[in-house]
């Protein structure tokens, strides 16, 4: 009996633990007429600012199917990097969707935004239809 309520016991903190971030940065990809913009950019962003900064793994979620043109949003979570490696990445994502919607081949391509204020908690994804973790 001791066993079985150890094991459940052990299974319950590490299932309760297991849940990485609370907080995170909200990059939403919007649509004019044509569908919205790639999120290329963005990602090779992060992949860069992690490798930089030496981050074993930077959480990305995609929320797709927000709009009726394909439109979709990044959530990138925020917990484990430092105050000085959050405020990298804030400027960073900044400028990448700054340079991403000033260089813009066709008019009618989608807008990138991102407001850094703009912070998704956990209870906010929670209730999210399409929410999967982005793997590419």
């Amino acid at each position: 009996m001791k066993k079985i309520l150890l094991a459940a016991s052990l299974f319950c903190f590490t299932f309760f633990l297991s849940q990485k971030n609370q907080n995170y940065l909200k990059i939403r990809y919007g649509s004019v007429c044509c569908g919205p913009a790639s999120e290329k950019p963005v990602i090779s962003y992060l992949k860069e600012f992690k490798r930089k900064n030496q981050i074993r793994s930077l959480e990305i979620l995609i929320e797709k199917g927000v709009g009726r043109e394909g439109e979709y949003q990044l959530y990138v979570g925020t917990d484990f990097l430092t105050v000085n490696q959050r405020k990298r990445l804030v400027r960073g994502l900044t400028a990448a969707v700054s340079n991403q919607n000033n260089n813009k081949k066709q008019a009618n391509t989608g807008n990138v935004g991102f407001d850094s204020t703009d912070i998704a908690h956990q209870e906010d994804l929670m209730n999210a239809r399409n929410l999967t973790i982005y793997k590419k």
